[in-house]
């Protein structure tokens, strides 16, 4: 290949492939950020649920961060960083800290619905390009937020 990189895949799947998952980063960053912040500042008489729940939701982000990033390395292209980049990428806005705890939840609930859309976004052109791995990757993405989201609309009393 031209660009020295063979994995199967063609340069322009690739790209197309990694900027999918450049936004799906940046979605996801956003939501961590947020996550952790009212993780910080959450209040009121579910604060410990809360608390505990918000922790593992932002634990569970870090961790795909990270997946996400060096997924889009392995496909040859540089991973955005920066919170210029990611805010060109992402339309997840800051979490305010004074929110009521359920105004957090129901945000965060509407970030993770975000975020599921971002990532079925990308599914497409991961399967056209037969990525195999950013499908496998996606299809876990999409299984944690849809958790997550659930979750969320779960401590409120909805479906």
């Amino acid at each position: 290949m031209a660009d020295g990189i063979n994995t199967g895949l063609e340069a322009q799947s690739r790209t197309s492939v990694a900027q999918g998952l450049s936004k799906l980063l940046a979605d996801t960053y956003a939501v961590y950020l947020k996550t952790h912040g009212y993780h910080w500042n959450v209040r009121g008489p579910n604060f410990g649920s809360l608390h505990q729940l918000f922790m593992e939701h932002y634990t569970e982000m870090w961790n795909a961060i990270d997946d996400i990033a060096e997924r889009i390395r392995a496909l040859g292209e540089f991973a955005p960083q920066g919170y210029r980049a990611f805010g060109n990428l992402s339309s997840i806005g800051d979490g305010d800290p004074e929110k009521g705890a359920d105004e957090m939840v129901r945000e965060l609930q509407r970030d993770h619905e975000t975020v599921i859309a971002t990532a079925r976004a990308a599914l497409p052109a991961a399967q056209q390009a037969g990525d195999e791995v950013t499908v496998s990757l996606l299809s876990d993405r999409l299984t944690a937020h849809e958790k997550h989201a659930w979750m969320l609309r779960a401590s409120l009393g909805d479906k």
